[in-house]
């Protein structure tokens, strides 16, 4: 008999972990496109990219959508989530829009090891919706990329791109509009600075490097707009190009 009540117990607290699993897990999922408008100057190369998954801390490797209350403090939308973890989503998105530019040979994740001739590494920095500044949200994107010449592993680029987007609402999927956009404007710069970056043919002795071109610390690039300085989000644009 009392083998019979702990096994109803057992089943109970199972069903019970069950459903709290189900009613936290995200009911409305959404993801991001790619990039697919570059400026018509942007070079053509002959050589492949590897792009890596993002780094990204504990609050932004998640599929979650990340919300900043404070400065100092941060959440989660409930029960919405992207499609995948966001530096997965991201790195997806980075290589749709390299294949979209239709100027290099080729590009690819790592994880189908592509013998590449330069790898993109980034840290995820922001991917999260601000509500401190009043009004609608604002969504914040900011990825920190270096390109690493191969096999030798040498650093010749290191660039900031940031983008921040004001949502047309405090809904969730017009929040998603803003971090698209968002996403969007650093992605398009982000694949013309990698283009920009290196010579157009593969690393070899008939392309030298300029050493004060892509060694030099003073070379690191910033592309930063529509970001709030300090507490003013007053020139935050609805949109972004």
């Amino acid at each position: 008999m009392n083998l019979k009540w702990a096994a109803l117990a057992a089943a109970l607290l199972l069903g019970g972990c069950e459903l709290i699993k189900a009613a936290e897990e995200p009911t409305d999922l959404y993801t991001l496109t790619p990039k697919s408008t570059f400026e018509s100057d942007m070079p053509s190369v002959l050589w492949q990219l590897v792009v890596e998954v993002p780094n990204a801390s504990a609050y932004l490797n998640t599929s979650r959508i990340a919300i900043a209350q404070t400065p100092t403090s941060s959440d989660y939308y409930a029960k919405t989530g992207w499609t995948d973890r966001a530096p997965l989503m991201v790195q997806t998105r980075i290589v749709d829009s390299f294949e979209n530019s239709h100027k290099i040979v080729a590009v690819a994740r790592e994880s189908i090891s592509l013998r590449a001739n330069y790898v993109l590494q980034t840290d995820l920095r922001n991917f999260e919706a601000m509500y401190f500044y009043g009004g609608a949200p604002i969504a914040h994107v900011r990825l920190v990329a270096k390109l690493v010449r191969m096999p030798d592993r040498q650093i010749i680029g290191v660039g900031t791109f940031e983008r921040c987007v004001r949502a047309r609402g405090d809904k969730v999927p017009k929040v998603v509009e803003a971090f698209d956009q968002a996403l969007g404007s650093v992605m398009k710069r982000l694949v013309s600075w990698t283009l920009r970056g290196a010579p157009s043919r593969p690393p070899s002795d008939e392309a030298p490097y300029d050493i004060s071109r892509y060694r030099n610390p003073d070379k690191t690039y910033t592309d930063s707009e529509n970001c709030p300085k300090g507490n003013d989000a007053s020139m935050v644009p609805l949109t972004d190009e």
